[in-house]
């Protein structure tokens, strides 16, 4: 099967290449007042606004370096287009999901909740990304 792949804080994630709709550069955002943390804010992507979602946040890793815009990984999900903020975007590569192993344990729990597993790759260990989890409501995430 085929993966994008994306790094947030020196981690390379995955993602099914059939749940991508685009990846792009850095876009404007319009914050969203008092919206969950993990929102980074909307995007207009040709006229269809976008909810960013900042991985970072999602997963519980360190703030972004200053000076470091995101880039969108812009996934399909039931209801409608959601963009990922990564730090940079990789390349698509083949995983064979016969070795999709479970996610160390020396994984954070937030981190791990939100993955499906693991697996060897020449480049790395590439966490595969549970799109539907990390795209889930975002009032079902404590703050």
């Amino acid at each position: 099967m085929q993966y994008c792949t994306f790094t947030l804080d020196d981690m390379i994630f995955g993602v099914p290449v059939g749940q991508i709709q685009e990846a792009i550069r850095h876009q404007e955002m319009t914050p969203v007042p008092r919206a969950h943390e993990v929102v980074g804010g909307l995007l207009n992507l040709r006229g269809q606004i976008v909810t960013a979602l900042d991985l970072r946040r999602r997963f519980g890793l360190a703030e972004r370096p200053d000076g470091r815009d995101p880039l969108n990984v812009v996934v399909r999900t039931p209801d409608g287009a959601v963009s990922l903020l990564v730090d940079q975007i990789g390349d698509v590569v083949e995983l064979d999901d016969a070795a999709l192993e479970p996610v160390p344990e020396t994984a954070p729990e937030l981190l791990r909740s939100h993955l499906v597993g693991a697996c060897q790759h020449p480049t790395g260990l590439i966490l595969v990304v549970d799109v539907a989890r990390v795209t889930a409501a975002v009032d079902a995430v404590p703050a």
